[in-house]
């Protein structure tokens, strides 16, 4: 019988621990308590499965048990979740010195993964409190076989829907619709011994899906190289612990600004990457523009994007990351960013430049808590010959399954759209293909509408503008809603300073 605990299991589990840190702690910090528990009691449950395998391997051979190599990680003695367990006083200080002495035995990648809570603050956490934390955290057994995959990443999500996100966040900027970020990978196929890099990277989903995609395919991936970069400290934490538990020891994972800070060089220049696979955040109005307008990387090659307006930011670093000979990207946008008037002059670089292979509109709610429709945008530095001066659009709006209240992609969808993108051939209602003369014509727009044609053409011109003024409005409002949210945030904080 299996163990394998089940999405409504996991949300049941963090529910419970954040019911007891009501009227402790206020709900936008329940993450900075919860994750630094559920890493701690990961790690320990993981490398409990992983000593039963050694032994097992050893003929039980307890000495086996104490050779480095044989694990992909340690936890030092005393600094087990049943060391802290069996502590009734002075928890907090207990917690702290187990995080310090686990992160320091695998300072290259666990540095920093507990983050900076004030665990031995009584006031705030008694002993009774972090207590009967631990002892909820210890009902369920985390080990890998009980909770493959980006479960923590859907965790994540979980809390963010349940709990105010102080940070002025949106969850589709840190977690992506797993469906979603399988079609991207199965369009961007990655191989053995490339770089795969994601500047926003979130809890490093689309970076396993990468692996998962090699190791189904038999392909050799210890050899890949994977880089992300994520701006929110307790988010790239959790992208470090689901890479390092997936047994992925070839990352780097950096929790700062990419527009602002890009983390990876080399000679002075931004590092470039065989595959960039990237859920930047929409459209945000918080930015250093005026830096970006003397970019030092050269990433305004298209120009400056309108302060409110950080997408093309975000595009123009991606593409400039790209490797010259074999780079390849898929973006997951807003559809403003294929229409909008401020951005035309950008967009008429872009398609000038012949980068843009393939633009793929897909289906509403595919993103947490938002009903608005989104697009891939997959580009290249070096397009296949009969490819060279056109763009592939394809309308997969249609090709989502609704159960509920969640929104996703079947694999018969996902074939359907890897199948056409691939052949790069023309459906009727589906595909098209346009010259970047037409696009042109067209003021540069990359609207799917305007060349995807259904059976009845002059119905679906009529709609075009339409749909964009929609699509225009959706993504004002919820650059509308992210404003009240910081200004709620604001108000917030000042009340409890008073």
């Amino acid at each position: 019988m299996s163990n394998k605990i089940t999405l409504e299991e996991l949300e049941s589990y963090l529910w419970g621990s954040a019911v007891l840190l009501r009227t402790h702690i206020d709900a936008g910090a329940y993450k900075q308590y919860i994750f630094p528990l559920l890493f701690f009691k990961r790690l320990s449950d993981v490398y409990d499965e992983e000593c039963e395998a050694i032994l097992k391997e050893n003929d039980g051979d307890e000495e086996a048990l104490l050779w480095e190599e044989n694990h992909l990680f340690m936890i030092p003695e005393g600094a087990h979740w049943k060391d802290v367990r069996a502590k009734t006083e002075n928890i907090g200080a207990a917690l702290v010195d187990a995080f310090y002495k686990i992160q320091s035995a695998n300072s290259e990648k666990l540095q920093g993964i507990f983050g900076d809570a004030a665990w031995t603050n009584k006031n705030r956490l008694p002993d009774r409190l972090l207590k009967d934390l631990i002892e909820h955290f210890s009902t369920k057994t985390l080990s890998i076989s009980n909770c493959p995959e980006d479960e923590l990443g859907q965790g994540y999500e979980y809390l963010i829907k349940q709990f105010a996100d102080d940070s002025g966040h949106t969850a589709q900027e840190f977690y992506t619709n797993r469906t979603v970020v399988h079609l991207m990978t199965k369009l961007l196929k990655p191989k053995s011994q490339e770089t795969i890099y994601d500047p926003t990277c979130g809890s490093a989903g689309m970076l396993i899906s990468c692996i998962a995609a090699l190791k189904d395919s038999k392909q050799e991936w210890r050899n890949v190289k994977l880089y992300g970069q994520e701006i929110n400290q307790l988010t790239s934490s959790i992208g470090k612990m689901n890479l390092f538990l997936h047994g992925i020891k070839d990352f780097f994972i950096v929790n700062d600004d990419t527009l602002k800070s890009p983390a990876f060089l080399e000679n002075g220049e931004l590092k470039k990457f065989n595959v960039i696979l990237a859920n930047p955040p929409y459209s945000i109005k918080q930015w250093d523009r005026a830096s970006f307008e003397s970019d030092k990387y050269g990433r305004n090659f298209l120009g400056t994007p309108p302060q409110g307006r950080a997408d093309f930011a975000f595009f123009q670093h991606i593409l400039k990351s790209l490797d010259k000979e074999n780079g390849r990207c898929a973006i997951l946008f807003p559809h403003g960013i294929l229409f909008r008037n401020e951005e035309e002059e950008m967009r008429t670089k872009l398609v000038q430049s012949d980068l843009v292979e393939c633009v793929i509109g897909i289906g509403k709610n595919l993103f947490f808590n938002s009903p608005m429709e989104a697009c891939i945008v997959i580009c290249r530095t070096r397009k296949e010959k009969d490819r060279v001066g056109k763009v592939l659009f394809i309308d997969a709006r249609e090709e989502v399954t609704r159960k509920n209240t969640q929104s996703y992609l079947e694999d018969h969808h996902i074939d359907k759209i890897v199948s056409a993108y691939e052949g790069y051939k023309e459906l009727d209602g589906f595909s098209a293909i346009a010259s970047i003369d037409e696009i042109q014509k067209n003021h540069s727009k990359l609207s799917i509408a305007l060349y995807v044609r259904c059976v009845n053409q002059k119905e679906n011109e009529e709609t075009i503008e339409v749909k964009d003024q929609i699509d225009e409005w959706i993504t004002s409002m919820n650059t509308y809603h992210q404003g009240v949210d910081e200004i709620m945030s604001l108000l917030e904080e000042s009340v409890n300073e008073i």
